[in-house]
């Protein structure tokens, strides 16, 4: 096939996904496709293949080597442009060393300690914002609960003013689209400017929190350059909102769409913390994993990927494989939990999910306890998802609170 006759990722796979992705897994372990900006690419929907790849050396993820791809494959025109080199070079877009290195100074000051004892600030965050909600009737859970737990807790873990969120709120949603190459310029030039001027107080006037660890951690003399600071300030900022929002809002869908398995929630609530693993599995925030490309030709089943192509990963997908699954498109939340890829796999797993599974655990608990009506305020089939390969997530989730 010509890359003309090629699947062109477009509003069917966005709205559609689970079934979209079910068609292409039919057509076999690798399936050819264009993405919505018109780079070629292979798709990859199987569990055990997905996770080969997530840690497979010859995947790189660098993302100079990715930025010169893209310009042969379509166009220097076609790509966006050098705004995104001081938002990229963070450790999700690099091969080891540098991976190593910058992992490394990133867990000094991201610890499990940190995150345990942000418990009670989550807690207090998710009463204040059902609070909030009390006494109404309706309200929609993105911009009123989903969206400002998370928000909330990574602006205070980075040291953001509160008046300073509802920009960079709007810079993400914008940046992880799959929009027009103008806009997420715009939106990029701006997120530049902002973080440079956050690291530059940070670095003058230290405080209490994690962007400033960042400023100041060495390892061995090892210190981040001023531009991996801000390319990891915005990795840190946008990947900690992001993947807990649509954790929230797509697993209170789900149970909202299964209600033998919210009663089941409701009678047992020592199964949340299992059912979150079950969440992430069914419905996950990330569809189609970070930019990947071949170094070297790589054998997937019967077929062959060459050096210097594309491979998107879809975890949305592998976490719905019934050779790993049994009965994948059932939520269940007493099911074993483990084994999917939410969160990745290999050296670049996820460094805040454990933030998010608690986020997410603390939040749910939270909103099916103080509404025990909520229920959908529209039809399922009435809801949208943003236009976004890489985020699996609801533009909206109208809902009916008593």
């Amino acid at each position: 096939m010509t890359v003309e006759e090629l699947p062109v990722v477009g509003e069917e796979f966005m709205q559609h996904t689970h079934s979209t992705l079910a068609r292409l897994r039919g057509e076999g372990r690798v399936c050819p496709i264009v993405m919505p900006r018109g780079t070629p690419s292979y798709l990859v929907t199987g569990y055990e293949d997905a996770r080969a790849l997530l840690s497979d050396p010859r995947m790189s993820k660098d993302s100079a080597g990715a930025h010169q791809l893209i310009a042969a494959k379509i166009g220097p025109e076609n790509t966006v442009s050098d705004f995104g080199q001081s938002l990229v070079t963070h450790m999700l877009n690099a091969d080891p060393p540098d991976h190593t290195r910058l992992r490394k100074l990133i867990n000094k000051a991201f610890t499990a300690r940190t995150v345990a004892r942000l418990r009670p600030r989550i807690e207090e965050i998710t009463a204040a914002l059902l609070d909030e909600m009390e006494g109404r009737d309706q309200a929609d859970l993105m911009p009123a609960f989903a969206g400002p737990v998370p928000i909330t807790v990574i602006c205070e873990l980075l040291g953001i003013r509160e008046e300073d969120r509802g920009e960079f709120t709007g810079w993400s949603t914008t940046l992880l689209s799959s929009g027009e190459a103008d806009e997420m310029q715009s939106a990029g030039q701006s997120m530049t400017a902002y973080l440079v001027g956050l690291v530059a107080q940070k670095r003058a006037e230290p405080g209490p929190d994690l962007l400033s660890d960042l400023v100041l951690t060495t390892d061995d003399g090892d210190a981040m350059s001023e531009e991996e600071l801000v390319a990891t300030a915005f990795l840190l900022l946008v990947a900690g909102h992001e993947t807990t929002v649509n954790l929230i809002a797509n697993a209170t869908l789900a149970l909202l769409r299964a209600p033998e398995q919210l009663a089941k929630l409701r009678a047992d609530p020592s199964l949340l913390p299992g059912a979150v693993e079950e969440f992430l599995r069914f419905d996950g925030p990330i569809n189609i994993a970070t930019l990947r490309f071949t170094k070297e030709p790589i054998e997937v089943g019967e077929t062959t990927i060459p050096a210097g192509e594309f491979v998107q990963v879809s975890l949305l997908a592998a976490n719905r494989d019934a050779e790993r699954f049994p009965d994948p498109d059932q939520l269940d939340v007493t099911r074993p939990a483990g084994g999917h890829v939410a969160f990745g796999h290999g050296i670049h797993y996820c460094v805040g999910a454990p933030l998010a599974r608690l986020e997410a655990e603390i939040a749910l608990g939270g909103l099916l306890a103080r509404f025990p009506d909520l229920r959908l305020a529209v039809e399922p089939e009435q809801l949208r998802y943003r236009n976004s390969t890489l985020v699996h997530g609801l533009q909206e989730l109208p809902v009916l609170l008593r």
